[in-house]
């Protein structure tokens, strides 16, 4: 990464560091003031609510661990949730003393727009904010242009009436999906559609509503893996008038919400156990009782659900219900990942940097050679969301009219490394993770022929996969 620019030519910018370590907040403070208008620091992560009502950042630095443990991260990915849902439009770097490619892959795959390992290199983490500065300022600007547009003015055509129902691929494994959807969509037949976070599965529902006669009615959807346990019900099914504190009025649920319609279900496989009864009775029943209330209601509904997990296994090891699981897929959909379907990669690519480009008013109009190849060997673990946002990224940044290697700033090794066959332990885990990690480089991540060469199915394969963070 090149070095930053002088302080005088720097991008102006205020910048909102979070970490429990005071001498950190230090270095960071006395490091960044030379190059942005504001640092504000804090070293309590709950107070981020209060400074985020009462003060615009354009680049939010997050410590991933804080008081409930060293290393793992996760209340970095929690606060990185809420940031998101207080201001959509965040840039957040995520900084960390427990670096790896996992916890990198993950935090790009949710929204985070880089991943800083301590201790840092000072000209690399000030391109990095400068580079969030301006990428947030290029969304503020769009934004702003897109809300000052008279309702009259033509909207781009970038995102519309491409490909099969906006899908793009050429593949045989996505034609394989776009004859499925063609199949199930004229019926009523509830669907099922699996594939690894980032593949477009709510893109496949919406086809599939788009193309049935239920495309007059209501599209809602319901993301499973963000409702907490307490308010499923009330979510899903909705409540009367003084059912719980804080009801002080009727409210319609999803199920009521999709009536007539299609309710997309996503992350179904992350609904507990205990609750999944509840689900199973309002689809054989094809009734809602809301929460509080006496009597049920019918509802009409076409039901498409979606997760990432492996289902078939969470059912033999009695995390789901089989019986929910027939209910839910009559028709089953499976999207294969970016990986094994390469070809596709420079479709998409193309498509996306045509898009960013005019949403943004950039000149950049195409990606050199060795971008192009770097594109298609990349191993793409966030799948079609990576590559968006990648490209995304790089038509803001990049100072040239063609998108050059530098400007794909890739969140993780583009295929798996290599091991030896003679691994000096007995552990299982380890000579599993060698065999898994050597069977995808030898079929160049083909899941399929790996999964074949292993003698284990698709799903499994998946399921180790994420195990061990490959």
């Amino acid at each position: 990464m090149p070095a930053p620019p002088d302080a005088d030519t720097a991008p102006e910018g205020r910048v909102l560091v979070v970490d429990d370590k005071r001498d950190v907040l230090t270095a960071l403070r006395l490091l960044l003031k030379e190059h942005m208008d504001e640092v504000h620091t804090a070293t309590d992560p709950s107070s981020i609510p209060t400074l985020l009502r009462e003060h615009e950042y354009d680049a939010i630095l997050l410590d991933m661990n804080f008081q409930q443990d060293a290393s793992s991260g996760r209340e970095g990915f929690e606060w990185l949730s809420k940031i998101q849902q207080i201001d959509p439009r965040a840039v957040v770097l995520m900084i960390t003393a427990y670096g790896d490619v996992q916890k990198a892959v993950r935090a790009m795959k949710e929204g985070a727009s880089d991943f800083i390992v301590k201790p840092w290199d000072d000209a690399d983490l000030v391109a990095s904010v400068q580079a969030a500065v301006k990428l947030s300022r290029t969304r503020a600007a769009a934004e702003a242009d897109a809300a000052s547009t008279p309702p009259s003015s033509p909207p781009s055509r970038a995102d519309e009436e491409l490909g099969f129902e906006g899908i793009l691929g050429e593949s045989e494994a996505m034609q394989s999906v776009f004859s499925m959807i063609e199949k199930v969509a004229s019926t009523d037949a509830n669907v099922l559609v699996l594939g690894e976070n980032g593949t477009g599965k709510e893109l496949v529902a919406r086809a599939v509503h788009r193309r049935s006669g239920r495309s007059n009615g209501p599209f809602v959807t319901a993301d499973l893996g963000a409702l907490s346990q307490s308010l499923f019900e009330s979510e899903l099914f909705g409540y009367v008038e003084g059912a719980f504190t804080g009801a002080e009025e009727s409210r319609e649920g999803r199920f009521d919400a999709a009536d007539g319609g299609t309710l997309f279900l996503d992350e179904i496989g992350n609904i507990p156990i205990e609750l999944q009864k509840k689900l199973l009775t309002v689809l054989q029943r094809r009734e809602v009782t809301r929460v509080g209330a006496v009597e049920a209601h019918p509802i009409d509904i076409r039901l498409v659900c979606a997760t990432n997990q492996p289902i078939y296994e969470m059912v033999e090891e009695d995390n789901f219900r089989q019986d929910l699981l027939f209910r839910v897929n009559t028709v089953e959909i499976e999207l294969p990942p970016l990986r094994e379907r390469s070809g596709d990669v420079l479709i998409l690519a193309r498509h996306f940097l045509s898009m960013y480009a005019e949403r943004y008013g950039e000149s950049v109009t195409g990606f050199t050679d060795e971008a192009r190849t770097g594109l298609r060997h990349y191993h793409w673990p966030g799948n079609v969301r990576e590559l968006k946002h990648t490209v995304e990224r790089a038509v803001i940044l990049s100072e040239n009219d063609r998108i050059r290697p530098a400007d794909l700033r890739f969140s993780a090794p583009s295929q798996p490394s290599d091991e030896s066959d003679d691994l000096d332990t007995l552990n299982l885990n380890d000579l599993e993770r060698a065999a898994v990690r050597k069977a995808l480089s030898k079929h160049g991540g083909n899941v399929s022929q790996a999964a074949g060469e292993l003698g284990i199915s698709r799903r499994a394969l998946y399921r180790r996969i994420e195990k061990y963070g490959l």
